[in-house]
This record gives structure tokens, sequence and C-alpha cells, in this order.
């Protein structure tokens, strides 16, 4: 049967009414069957304005798709629109933008490409990406200017992520009748202007870009939208060769260089070193924790690049007892893979590239950030990755290193940003490398490349958990029983029963520790009274074969000048005292 010969299916209001407020994914506990609460303020103010643009910040897991699809049902049921084109990031996304909006009744078509002449009879509107949209930016404005097109542009930053596409995306839907831009990380690694995004001066004259409706992480997480997140982090030793041949060794965590901080962090994800073994096994014991209360909790691991991805599937095998899914950047099947694993309730997946808008798993509970990349938006969209929620009480759990621009992304979670179009001169910005860059294959430090480098060890220890901008807890062995308290936290909690939990963790760590100390405190006083009585009696035989004096009439004469008891009862203090006196005796002093 032609594909043209059925005609589009009617778009329905009532259907996207009932859609589950995150759709595709489940709906947050309590949620279901109404707009949430941003999303109705937003859709009512949308309406209102009846904009051409729209920009609309809302942070990931909140409903950004439901809200795009009311809109568009909107529109199209008063016949604003007769057509709706959406533009996504990935192919994967296109897939899941067309299995979203048939349940409402608007047709889109996944499969639409730069070659095709015009859309088949029954559809109501195309999928396509941004890459896509930048091969063949006058077909698309034709296509936009035939018909009034709405034109949903998902995650809009990544309009600015090379001069042609953001060239391109202008080129193509400015003809539209509507723009509706989506976003959760208004904020990009450079400067690049994002199209159709409107831009005002803050107070220092720094134009930043204006939302017309935004719904931070923190909003959400009082709301009870998205989950909170566990950060485990974990520090060690690590050491390495570099290119010249030179051995090299540093804790992470601790004041280094810029360079000398990417290459202990480097040598410690080294698939071979135990650094990263310890970790992955931490995090899968987490894992099991978390699986008690949601049996179908996954895990991710976030690496590098491809040889790594397959190493550290190798290494998580051997751990868990089950082979995990492994989705490259390049293959064919890494959408079918990610699909297959969001329905299943196996383990664990391990990804390259696709970490960002591309993996969209809302069972995803604990995760390995085991990456050396370090831009703000990367970090963000890859946590964005664990905090849908599905249930009540779920709180994500994310392993990473104890590097300190980590944690200090870690704890400034709920910190709002917009995008600046510039950074003042002197001021700390967000001129890392771009996403693009960053999602490539990695190239490693000038260090760690050539014959030369070799990575030698890198041991972990537990360093601390950041959850709500505070630590918690101190350094611990790697399978100890202070770890293991961290770790075994119940995976469905309240946001403040986690807090009140991790407090009381963190108290019985150091109430263990002090004992500890003070045994080992005790046990070193004692080393030190029986090292030093020895040092005593040595001198005393010395200083009587000296002076002809007996021993005990020697120890009788210390006793008086010094005081205290005999040598058998006397204090560390004591007997050192007593040290110190008869030295001086040899050299004539009083």
């Amino acid at each position: 049967m032609s594909g043209r010969s059925q005609a589009p299916q009617s778009v329905s209001v009532s259907a996207a009414q009932n859609l589950p407020p995150v759709y595709p994914q489940r709906a947050a506990w309590g949620t279901a069957g109404s707009l949430r609460a941003w999303q109705a303020a937003a859709l009512e103010q949308y309406l209102e304005a009846n904009p051409r643009d729209f920009l609309a910040v809302a942070t990931p897991g909140a409903g950004k798709t439901t809200f795009a699809l009311r809109v568009a049902t909107e529109l199209m049921a008063r016949k604003i629109v007769a057509e709706v084109t959406v533009v996504c990031p990935t192919e994967h996304l296109k897939y899941q933008w067309a299995e979203a909006a048939a349940r409402v009744g608007l047709k889109l078509d996944p499969d639409f490409t730069n070659a095709h002449a015009g859309l088949g009879a029954s559809f109501n509107g195309a999928c396509v990406t941004y890459a896509q949209v930048a091969r063949a930016p006058m077909m698309h404005r034709h296509r936009t200017s035939a018909r009034s097109t709405l034109v949903i542009l998902d995650e809009i930053h990544h309009g600015g992520d090379a001069l042609s596409w953001g060239d391109a995306i202008r080129v193509a839907f400015e003809p539209a009748k509507k723009r509706l831009s989506l976003t959760g990380t208004p904020f990009r690694s450079d400067s690049a202007a994002i199209p159709f995004v409107d831009y005002e001066p803050d107070s220092d004259g720094t134009p930043r870009s204006r939302a017309d409706f935004s719904y931070g992480y923190g909003e959400a997480l009082k709301d009870g939208v998205v989950r909170p997140v566990m950060f485990m982090s974990y520090t060690g030793d690590v050491s390495w060769q570099t290119k010249h041949g030179e051995i090299m060794s540093a804790t992470l965590g601790e004041p280094l260089t810029k360079d000398m901080e990417a290459q202990a962090w480097r040598t410690a994800l080294d698939p071979n070193g135990d650094w990263i073994t310890s970790v992955l096994a931490a995090a899968d014991d987490r894992l099991s924790i978390v699986r008690e209360g949601i049996p179908d909790a996954g895990g991710l691991v976030i690496a590098t690049d491809h040889k790594a991805a397959r190493a550290y599937a190798s290494v998580l095998a051997q751990i868990s007892g089950e082979t995990p899914t492994v989705v490259l950047s390049d293959d064919d099947g890494a959408s079918d893979r990610i699909h297959e694993f969001s329905t299943s309730t196996s383990r664990w997946m391990v990804a390259v590239r696709m970490v960002s808008e591309g993996v969209d798993v809302p069972r995803l509970s604990v995760g390995v950030y085991a990456t050396s990349t370090a831009t703000p938006l990367f970090f963000a969209q890859a946590i964005g990755r664990f905090v849908r929620q599905r249930y009540r009480g779920e709180t994500a759990s994310i392993f990473l290193p104890s590097v300190p621009n980590l944690l200090g992304l870690a704890g400034e979670l709920e910190k709002e940003r917009d995008h600046a179009l510039w950074v003042k001169p002197g001021e700390e910005g967000w001129d890392d490398d771009l996403l693009e860059q960053a999602q490539r294959e990695e190239k490693a430090s000038d260090e760690l490349d050539g014959p030369g480098y070799a990575a030698l060890s890198a041991d972990a220890t537990f360093d601390r958990v950041v959850y709500d901008g505070d630590d918690f807890g101190s350094w611990a062995e790697v399978g100890s029983e202070e770890e293991a308290d961290f770790l075994g936290i119940p995976g469905l909690l309240e946001p403040d029963q986690v807090a009140t939990l991790l407090r009381e963790r963190q108290d019985s760590q150091k109430a263990r520790n002090r004992a500890t100390d003070e045994t080992r405190s005790g046990v070193m006083e004692s080393r030190k009274r029986r090292e030093a009585r020895k040092q005593l009696s040595d001198l005393v035989s010395a200083y009587a074969a000296k002076t002809g004096r007996a021993h005990a009439l020697i120890h009788t004469d210390l006793r008086r000048a010094c005081g205290g008891p005999e040598v058998a009862r006397a204090s560390l203090e004591e007997v050192e005292a007593r040290i110190l006196k008869i030295q001086r005796w040899f050299v004539g002093r009083s």
C-alpha cells in the first residue's frame, strides 16, 4: 500500500491532555493524568502570548516533550499551523519524538531524509537532526515555507555547535510560522549565539540568553519531579610514565597543576588499573542495593572512547556476572540497543558519545563517570540521564573521581545558568572544549600521547559523598565497613531521609575513627615509651662506664634531678626528661 493512500491521523488535544507528564518516560509518582504545574503555567503563558518564538528551559526529566506536544496539538487544532517539524540532536531522539507524537494523533516521519521530495500524505510532519538540516538548509527552508509550520527545536543549544549549523538553522527555519525552542542546559561552553534565542545585557553588560519560561533543577527537586543525586567520590594514588620516560605520581584530589591533574585523572581511568576496577565493583554493589527496592534499576558507565568502553564492559561482566550492553557512537545499531536496554531489566550499559541527549533510559539509577571530559555542559547533560524520577523516593548515585573541577560541578548541581555571548577578560568562564569536541573520541594530553607513556598503577580509596551541596564522610579503604555504610543507603528514601542517613553514617565513621585513633595512639605511646626506656638504659650504662658509678645510683640521681617515679612507672615525658638531663651531664652541664 502506498504511503500516500492514507490521510493524516487527526491530532487530539484530549489525547495530549492525557499524555503522562514525562512521556515517553513513565510519569513521576503522583503526577500521571494531568500536566505538572510548570507545564500548565508554561502552556497558559504560551497560549496567552501567542508568540512566534518561545524558549522553554526545563531541567532534564521535567517533561519538555509533553509540554511541546500540548503546544503542537493546540496549534494544530486551532488551524494556526498545518505541519510540525521537530529538530533534535540525535537519530535516537527522532524515533522517540515520533513515538510520543503518535500517542496524540500527530504522525511525524522519523525516517524523513534530505533526498525526499516531500512528506507522505499520511504524515503531519517530520523529525530531523541538526546535522541533517545543516547539510541542506535551502531544502528545509522550502519545506518550511510551503505550509504553516511549527518548528520544535529540541535542545536548541546545539544550534551553536558550529557556525555552519547556526547559519543553516536560521536559513531553514526563518520562514516558520511558529518556533518553540527547548533546552535543559541553557548554556554552552563557547560563546556562539544560539539561533532564535533573545539576549539581554546583564548588570555588567554581558548579553545573556533570556528564557520565556524557566523551570530549573532546584525547583523540580523541591516539587518531587526529579531525583536528588548522591555523588560517590573516590580518590587514590596513581603513577605513570610520561612519553619522555619520567616517572610521575600523584593523589587524586590533591592540588596539582592542570597538566598533572589531567594525567593523573586519565591514569586512574586506565582499564587495566585497580582504581577503575574498585570503583566499578563499588558501583555494582550500590546497584544491587538499589535493586532491592527497584528491581529493574540499571546502571550506566560513561566511557571516554571505544577501547575503554569495551574494556570496562569486560571488567563489569566479571564483577556482576552479566554481560553489559555496549553502545558505541558509530554503531548503526546503537539506538536499538538503547531501546532494548531501556525496556529490559539487565544491570549495566556502557556508552560512548550517546551520553548526552541520546541516552534516555528512565530506569538508570547508578552511574560511573569514567571519562575525563569536564565541561560544565557535558557534565550537566551526563547527570541529566539519571534524574528522571519514576517512583517517589528514588535517589540517583553517581560514582566519580575526586577531581576538584568535577566535585565543584557536583556541588553546584542546583545552580542556574544562562548562556553568555562573551566572557569578560580575567573571568573564569565556560570556555572549555566544545561539547561536540567532548563527544568525539578524545585525544590524550601531550604527556599521554606517544609510545613512551605507560600507566603504572592506580589504586582507589573512598573519599566522600557530595549531596545537596554538602560533603559527607571521609577517606575509607575500599571494602571497609565505612565504605559499605555509604554504599548501603536504601534506594527509596525521601531527600531529607537521605541527608539524615548520610549524617548518621558520617557520625558513625567519625566515632569509629576516634576509637581507632585512640587505640592507635595508645599503641604508639607504649611503643615510644619502650624505645625511650631502652635509650635511657643505654645512656645510663655508658655514663656508668665513664664515671664508675653504679647504675642504680645514676637512676637515683636522675629521679632526684627530674622528679617522678622509678623508670618502670615513669611516663614517656618523664623518661624523655631524664634522657635530656643525662645527655647534658655527658657534656659537663648540670
